[in-house]
């Protein structure tokens, strides 16, 4: 999309570059230095390697699975609702918003003077259009279960109005996916997302799937406050060691996914800070429950107690991070629960289930690469060791890191995953663990669950609403097919010449939220 640039490096020279000054690259030994930040400036071009990305990446909204594409949505994308760095709701395109009082009727004003790249005014027809390209009935886009619930969207002048078949407390919060930005209405009812047009702070000039992607400033962009950085350049390095090496030779910016095991040695270079922000990132190991052996509870339930969960948070994680509980729900989330048991490594109950599944050994394949999470190779022969002495049989096949995404997830029974979390408990559960959902990678269907989610979707009462998602997180660390052993820390690095814009940063999802194309800026 759009023309080939020479200025800047491309994948190879990068990878080139970078493997050189590897040798040559020294670690400092004092801190980054501190002191008071200036206001933030506009100007120059930010350089950014992910630990993301594969060949079968696309523009499609309702397709994108991993952060290469995920965070450019905010980049070039705009939002009818954000979710601010304090974790509240903050008005984008919709400058404020009102709900029945059941509700299930929401009406969205939107901002006037909102234009897209290509200079059409942003219009409630445009909003409807985006909605409905995920909900049609023919849509495979992975938002269309956050959007089941609705019945009609219609326009009244300005407003946008939302009919739900009940009530939904978060609704609002639904439109902070990085799969539904509005995008321009094509006339037949669908939505042009080909050309990359979109409302957002930059404007899409070059796209390669799985390589690199190039944005510039939007410079009629409805909000003065943000998009400070001229261009923005990314590019996608699964290699750890190849993104933290151009980092410390100044070939980028900024860097995701930092090696954790080398992460103190980083931190002592005066040149980089280090940021490490707790949030509802996790990491699964996801059972297919509709495939053999998998469809017995009894086995999942075995599997989960032949995991040493605080050693795959110490030797992968190295402390950034905490255990988990096999469900999806942060500590930092409303209605995490606390009152729930922690499953503990014991392989005596591992094999208790086992007996009860009619067993006496299991051997099952884990499939695992570092597309997934940094160090899931290891997680998983760690898992294998544990599970040796519960007389599970666990072998661990590394799988390509390119097109892992397509190829791997989903596909194979059993596998290595990361999940950057959701802002809300009816989010998360309802993208991934709702029966028939597209990325219910676990193909779960519990009916209590179920049910469940419906109700404390549409429940008011703050008490009752707490006392479902309890009950939901137990299901899911009784019953449910993922295996969740940690939640990770975003751990990201940045240069001395970047200002984020403050020390504190969102923590729903990596780098601020996705949101750093809009935050960040050159000091």
């Amino acid at each position: 999309m759009g023309k080939k640039i020479k200025r800047g490096l491309n994948r190879r020279s990068f990878l080139q570059t970078t493997a050189a000054a590897g040798a040559a690259a020294g670690f400092g030994s004092s801190l980054f230095p501190g002191g008071a930040r200036a206001a933030q400036s506009r100007g120059g071009i930010l350089r950014a390697a992910r630990g993301h990305g594969s060949t079968p990446d696309t523009l499609t909204p309702g397709m994108w699975g991993n952060d290469f594409v995920n965070g450019q949505s905010y980049a070039y994308g705009g939002f009818l609702t954000g979710i601010a760095r304090d974790g509240s709701l903050e008005p984008q395109l919709a400058e404020s918003w009102e709900a029945s009082p059941d509700a299930a009727t929401w009406r969205f004003k939107l901002r006037s003077g909102v234009e897209f790249h290509n200079g059409k005014t942003v219009t409630a027809e445009d909003v409807i259009a985006s909605i409905n390209f995920h909900r049609s009935e023919d849509s495979t886009s992975v938002a269309k279960p956050l959007l089941d619930a609705v019945t009609n969207v219609t326009a009244d002048g300005d407003v946008v109005v939302v009919e739900l078949n009940s009530g939904s407390a978060d609704f609002p919060t639904t439109f902070t996916d990085y799969h539904l930005p509005v995008m321009p209405a094509t006339g037949d009812g669908s939505i042009d997302w080909q050309s990359g047009v979109g409302c957002g702070p930059y404007k899409i000039e070059e796209f390669e799937a799985g390589v690199r992607a190039r944005y510039t400033r939007n410079e009629n962009d409805w909000d003065s406050g943000r998009g400070f950085f001229e261009e923005i350049e990314v590019l996608s390095v699964v290699d750890a060691n190849a993104r933290t090496t151009a980092l410390v030779s100044g070939d980028v910016n900024m860097v995701d996914r930092i090696d954790l095991k080398t992460v103190g040695l980083l931190a002592r270079n005066p040149a980089i800070k280090i940021h490490s922000v707790a949030g509802n990132q996790h990491y699964t190991f996801a059972m297919s429950t509709n495939k053999e052996p998998f469809t017995d509870a009894n086995v999942r339930r075995a599997l989960k107690y032949a995991i040493n969960r605080q050693e795959l948070v110490d030797k992968i994680l190295f402390g950034y991070g905490s255990l988990g509980n096999d469900h999806p729900i942060g500590r930092g989330q409303r209605y995490f629960n606390d009152e729930m048991a922690q499953t503990e490594y014991d392989p005596d109950k591992a094999k208790f289930y086992l007996k009860e599944a009619g067993l006496d050994s299991l051997s099952v394949e884990l499939a695992a690469a570092d597309a997934a999470f940094a160090g899931a190779v290891d997680a998983g022969v760690l898992f294998q060791n544990s599970a040796s002495a519960a007389g599970i049989d666990l072998t661990v096949k590394r799988a390509p890191n390119d097109g892992y995404w397509a190829d791997v997830w989903m596909k194979h029974p059993f596998s290595a995953v990361y999940w950057g979390g959701r802002p809300t408990e009816d989010a998360m559960f309802t993208t991934a663990y709702a029966a028939g959902a597209a990325w219910n990678d676990t193909f779960w269907d519990n009916g209590r669950f179920n049910e469940l989610l419906v109700a404390a979707r549409a429940e008011l009462d703050d008490a009752k609403r707490r006392a479902m998602y309890y009950e939901m997180q137990a299901i899911c660390g009784e019953d449910g097919g993922a295996i969740i052993p940690m939640f990770a820390n975003y751990v990201f690095a940045t240069n001395g010449e970047i200002d984020t814009g403050g020390d504190s940063f969102s923590s729903h999802w990596d780098k601020d939220g996705h949101r750093w194309f809009e935050r960040w800026s050159f000091a």
